[in-house]
């Protein structure tokens, strides 16, 4: 078991056994929740950027192209 020291500036160094266990590298950002009897941490999961050519067509249109002049009136209609 490994031991660590809270600091006077509120600092807790997570040991290196864990930290290369998790795969956690400075920069880390962690999401701190406070648990019966003490803290969790649980590393922020990064959402990966998408570019539009992953997600063009997810909502497929399968009629005639439609202009703006018609997307507009689509807005009007729906806001009424």
């Amino acid at each position: 078991m490994d031991t660590t020291k809270l600091s006077n500036n509120g600092r807790v160094v997570i040991p290196q056994r864990i930290r290369e266990q998790y795969g956690w590298e400075a920069g880390t950002e962690f999401i701190v929740e406070g648990i019966e009897g003490g803290i969790a941490l649980q590393p922020v999961k990064k959402i990966k950027p998408t570019t539009i050519d992953e997600v063009y067509g997810c909502l497929p249109y399968q009629g005639p192209r439609k202009s703006l002049a018609d997307m507009e009136e689509g807005i009007r209609k729906g806001a009424r």
